[in-house]
């Protein structure tokens, strides 16, 4: 329980507010401590600039999905917009996407996401490879007006320890709780100066272009792959919902799913690979994946170490306030290295289930989920080779396809360990590592830019209060 004594000025001021988030979360303090620092300040809506004055969210609207391309555009919500890697994101009927009522959720490049309904304060900036997609009415778009204040710093302003509790102090309802444009419009934003707003706004950006050209490098992995083996399980999988199989094939599995046309399709182009030896997983690479746990938390971080779950591995920063003890994480062996591949190993089939993140500098001493696979190559230089191929359409159905479980499938780690890959020749393999951890580690870069940006924007506004 957290109690509070708070001066009725405060009450007054923030119009007659009787619920306990923005007096004990911190966003009157902070709100004060701003309003008294020596650095001038200005509302949040008079630095943007745009639709509805550069600060708004988008109306209630039917989603219609389409699996084409061709007839849809890249839609995020308010989790999808978290992830590293996009590829995978829901495609909203062009038609519709590109009517008066909704072309202004087009994302530009600078804008800062806030998720504004359910977990709020969740906070994205807009990088090259997201320029062009559409966001849901569920985000907040603030859009910088670049002759005012440079959009890096706008966001990480609003991201720091400072922006956070001043944007969710706004926060409404019960059971689903929003934040509406109206709620952060009048914030303060201090102006730091040029020369500190440009050197933030430098980090942030070279943040943003990192994780654009990891997102380059990965899409050339798999595109160098799928050419050099002759991938490709695309073609039928979505024309019929239905397959055919032998009897004598039935004597290790009887769900329908594991026999449909898409993953035999997937086997298919797995099988015959161009100029590939064929292997079983087990045999280049250990496959892991730990016992149930009590989950047992330290209070002090140096007892501990930092835990994430499945979905918190695929974000654009796993970040983690919770810190589980250091003998529960040693003796179930959750701790996870540099070098590994974390693959998803729970959830429902066209989820997150099946699909891969390497392991870096930033979640290396991680403690993470029992629902993660981790695969460990037996040798250094074939890890990018593996997550190409485990992360590709084929590798993705191969692995989902071994889940069971009519309510939340599971992945055991023996029928992992059997699934047989196509093992290519040396020069593929090391060519496809090399493009593999470059992106790994501007994906590491990235976190660090960003974590610098906001440290800077901390120590500024601290030094000046």
């Amino acid at each position: 329980m957290k109690i509070k004594e708070v001066p009725f000025s405060w009450i007054e001021r923030w119009g007659h507010r009787l619920d306990v988030e923005p007096f004990v979360g911190g966003a009157v303090e902070t709100r004060v401590r701003l309003e008294n620092a020596s650095y001038p300040k200005n509302p949040l809506h008079k630095v943007t600039a745009g639709h509805n004055g550069g600060i708004y969210n988008g109306p209630m609207f039917r989603r219609n999905y389409v699996d084409s391309p061709e007839h849809g555009v890249p839609f995020l919500t308010s989790a999808s917009m978290l992830r590293a890697d996009l590829s995978n994101v829901g495609l909203l009927l062009r038609k519709d996407a590109e009517t008066p009522k909704l072309r202004f959720l087009r994302l530009t490049r600078g804008t800062t996401l806030i998720s504004c309904s359910g977990t709020i304060g969740r906070t994205v900036y807009t990088r090259p490879d997201m320029e062009g997609m559409w966001a849901s009415q569920d985000i907040m778009k603030v859009v910088p007006n670049p002759s005012v204040i440079p959009s890096g710093f706008l966001f990480a302003f609003l991201s720091c320890k400072f922006g956070v509790p001043m944007v969710t102090s706004g926060t409404y309802g019960a059971i689903i709780q929003h934040i509406e444009p109206e709620h952060i419009a009048d914030l303060p934003v201090p102006r730091l100066g040029h020369k500190r707003e440009a050197k933030i706004h430098d980090l942030v950006e070279r943040a943003a272009d990192a994780r654009a050209l990891a997102t380059e490098l990965f899409r050339r992995a798999q595109q160098q792959l799928a050419s050099a083996l002759g991938l490709s399980h695309r073609g039928d999988s979505k024309t019929r919902v239905w397959s055919e199989t032998k009897a004598s094939c039935l004597f290790d599995r009887l769900d329908a799913y594991y026999y449909s046309d898409k993953c035999l399709s997937a086997r298919r182009a797995f099988d015959v690979a161009s100029g590939c030896q064929s292997r079983e997983l087990q045999s280049v690479a250990d496959v892991f994946i730990p016992g149930i746990f009590k989950r047992l938390y330290a209070d002090d971080p140096q007892f501990g170490y930092p835990y994430i779950t499945g979905v918190d591995v695929f974000q654009i920063v796993p970040t983690s306030s919770q810190y589980l003890q250091k003998k529960v994480a040693e003796v179930y062996s959750l701790v996870v290295s540099k070098g590994m591949i974390l693959i998803q190993e729970a959830g429902q089939l066209g989820g997150l289930i099946g699909r891969s993140v390497p392991v870096g500098r930033h979640l290396d001493g991680f403690a993470v989920s029992n629902n993660m696979i981790r695969i460990t190559a037996h040798h250094a230089e074939d890890i990018g080779y593996l997550f190409a191929l485990l992360s590709s359409d084929s590798g993705i159905t191969l692995i989902s396809r071994e889940s069971a479980g009519s309510s939340i499938p599971h992945i055991d780690a023996n029928r992992v360990r059997r699934i047989r890959i196509p093992w290519a020749a040396k020069p593929l393999r090391l060519d496809l590592n090399a493009l593999v951890m470059q992106a790994r580690d501007l994906r590491d870069d990235a976190c660090e830019y960003e974590n610098e940006a906001r440290q800077l924007v901390e120590r500024f506004i601290a030094d000046a209060s």
